[in-house]
């Protein structure tokens, strides 16, 4: 497996493990095997949602127990950390990042993406991609600005020099490194489960890397629910009275 790690803070997209397959469009290269993957996740989700509401019923059975359950687990996440006030807004943005998270996390540990054969690279689950963690948190990033903007207007600046304006640069850097911390969390810790995987099954294929694969869905689940929350209280943070 090659590993490549340009160390420029602007060229985080560089950062790669393994083989990538690009797609060359209007002289930009994107990740194609990320977007493959990214499809067939969505997908999924889709499909699940699908089944689980195409009949719905007042007694849920089978998958609308399913879907039902997440979203009240998804629901209340989302009030205990914005608040009741403004929670039901902000419930389909944390249920998207949270399912996809969820599902890429999931797709990752359980199917071998890199024993698919695809020309010129080999296939990964999409959150094993610096860029795709990155665009998460971005998103994450504006979601933030844009509650507390469209709640408190311009005011909502005043939180930068509160309690006392010398702490300015510490705020404003605060916002910087929010991004950042969300990204490389959620990116380290899928990598790392990733590679120990693939490396224990390359020393000992039957036994011993059943259990670091049980582990790695439990890992996956609870990054996804950290991604979320963190989102949620960053939202929260933003709108809430000072």
């Amino acid at each position: 497996m090659n590993t490549y790690v340009n160390f420029s803070l602007f060229n985080l997209s560089e950062i790669a493990v393994g083989k990538h397959f690009y797609w060359y469009i209007n002289g930009y290269s994107v990740h194609g095997q990320i977007l493959i993957t990214s499809g067939f996740v969505l997908f999924l989700i889709g499909l699940l949602s699908f089944l689980g509401n195409r009949d719905l019923k007042p007694t849920p059975d089978g998958f609308q127990n399913l879907t039902e359950y997440v979203t009240e687990y998804i629901r209340d996440l989302a009030k205990t950390q914005i608040g009741e006030e403004d929670f039901l807004s902000w419930v389909p943005f944390l249920g998207t990042l949270f399912l996809f998270i969820f599902v890429s996390n999931w797709s990752g540990a359980l199917i071998p993406w890199r024993l698919i054969e695809i020309p010129r690279g080999e296939l990964a689950a999409p959150t094993n991609d610096i860029n795709t963690t990155v665009a998460l948190a971005l998103l994450t990033s504006l979601a933030y600005f844009y509650a507390g903007l469209s709640k408190k207007g311009f005011s909502y600046f005043k939180r930068y020099i509160q309690p006392t304006p010398f702490l300015l640069p510490i705020n404003v850097l605060e916002d910087f490194t929010k991004p950042l911390s969300l990204s490389f969390r959620l990116f380290g810790n899928m990598l790392a489960d990733e590679l120990v995987v693939a490396v224990l099954i390359a020393l000992v294929p039957l036994v011993i890397p059943i259990p670091i694969m049980l582990l790695g869905l439990f890992t996956s689940a609870i990054q996804a629910l950290v991604f979320a929350t963190l989102a949620g209280a960053y939202i929260g943070e933003s709108i809430e009275s000072h």
